[in-house]
């Protein structure tokens, strides 16, 4: 029992040192696992590159199949946990390696980085004296957490484009990481039109980021406002305070 509960510590509560090493930890792996799946599309990787990708490739698989069980053994409701959407997403950025599928599902890992947003909360708002400041303290977890998703957007945007263009136009889409040009160009609605799609696939996959894209531009600038529509009010509020306290 005192087992089950140190690791229920170490994997569910990141708020504990054990618990945020382990998250810190599993969240390097993930990045590292999304570098070396993007350095596998570049072209003309020697055989020493590829062994060498490969290896840490099952390494970093294998570290994630034993996350993924201790996270089923410690969860209360087992069965929760698979359904939910970080176990589908654990399921799925492991079971590949093991099943010859034909689909290779690793940029699903870039949600798992999400998880990180849960050591965010251990931020705790210091008192600021100029609103704008005030501002960006109330909005942080919010902004923060909306550049990371953006950030995963960016990376998936660049995958799937890749896949649809890449026997298309070789010379463009050589890689996930020429992909990425297009995905910013595209998801920031800029639209250059240096680089574009030419297949079906790559087209009604380009409508779709597009759309995702128009959000995207809209959501700093109402957080940051509402952030500071907020601020004022806490400062009127404690003008109103001071002046009732200075009070007879």
């Amino acid at each position: 029992m005192a087992k089950l509960t140190f690791l229920k510590r170490v994997v569910e509560r990141p708020e504990t040192p054990e618990g945020k090493v382990f998250a810190l930890t599993i969240q390097s792996l993930i990045a590292l696992s999304l570098v070396t799946f993007s350095i596998e599309t570049l072209p003309d990787l020697s055989p020493e590159t590829r062994r060498l990708l490969a290896v840490i490739e099952a390494v970093t698989v294998g570290i994630f199949t034993a996350e993924y069980l201790l996270r089923l053994v410690v969860a209360e409701n087992k069965l929760s946990f698979v359904t939910s959407f970080f176990g589908i997403v654990d399921l799925l950025a492991i079971l590949p390696f093991y099943i010859s599928t034909g689909l290779d599902l690793r940029s699903v890992r870039a949600f798992r980085l999400l998880r990180l947003f849960r050591i965010f909360k251990l931020a705790r708002y210091s008192a600021a004296v100029q609103r704008f400041h005030r501002a960006l303290l109330i909005a942080r977890e919010e902004v923060v957490l909306f550049f990371c998703v953006t950030i995963v957007l960016l990376f998936l945007a660049a995958v799937g484009i890749y896949h649809f263009e890449n026997e298309a136009q070789p010379e463009t889409f050589q890689s996930i990481f020429h992909s990425l040009w297009w995905a910013v160009a595209t998801l920031t609605t800029v639209g250059y039109g240096d680089i574009y799609p030419i297949t079906v696939g790559g087209r009604i996959f380009t409508f779709f980021i597009l759309l995702i894209g128009l959000g995207i531009v809209s959501v700093p600038a109402g957080l940051v406002s509402a952030a500071l529509t907020r601020a004022r009010e806490i400062e009127d509020l404690e003008k109103l305070a001071s002046r009732t306290t200075e009070l007879p």
